[in-house]
């Protein structure tokens, strides 16, 4: 791994590099559905390293790619799906945390309610409101508390991307983000 950050000047990389994967989602562009978003990050030597990650549908698949990734502080994914709501994903040594923007989402989008099997959390209820699953302090060491990430989530003037780029700035990659999304 350390031969393929040395082979990269630029702070963001595609994970094209990484072992191949017998998956053909793989073959399709990081953004493939225009309205899904994900991106892998993980801080190393004093700095963050951006990728795209192939399938934002493929949450077995994403968590798969963070545990090759890891680094001290673990490798996190920020993934948002059809301007809907948005998934946190981080990976630090053999514990996985995960986080969904919108548990009802998963009455309507099967990659939620995958996601809400693989966090064991409980199924919403058709006449819940919305409201945020899982691992709400999953930054918190890294300086981002519950309240910032509720608070985001409970923003109605953003969309998905926009909450992310907001988690992203506020984890000192924000920038880098939107440089790799083209925002």
């Amino acid at each position: 791994m350390a031969d393929l950050l040395d082979d990269h000047d630029d702070e963001i990389e595609e994970f094209d590099d990484l072992e191949e994967l017998d998956d053909e989602s793989e073959q399709e562009s990081p953004l493939a559905d225009e309205g899904d978003i994900a991106v892998a990050a993980w801080h190393e030597d004093g700095r963050w390293t951006l990728a795209a990650l192939p399938n934002a549908q493929d949450i077995p698949q994403i968590i798969t790619r963070l545990k090759a990734q890891q680094t001290n502080g673990g490798a996190l994914a920020l993934i948002a799906i059809d301007e809907e709501f948005f998934m946190l994903i981080r990976v630090l040594g053999t514990q996985i945390s995960l986080f969904l923007s919108d548990a009802t989402c998963a009455l309507d989008y099967e990659v939620a309610e995958e996601f809400i099997e693989i966090a064991d959390l409980p199924m919403p209820e058709e006449d819940d409101e919305s409201y945020p699953v899982g691992h709400l302090d999953i930054f918190s060491d890294l300086g981002m508390n519950q309240m910032e990430i509720r608070a985001i989530c409970a923003d109605d003037e953003l969309f998905p991307d926009e909450q992310l780029e907001a988690i992203a700035s506020r984890l000192g990659f924000g920038d880098q983000f939107a440089e790799l999304l083209g925002l």
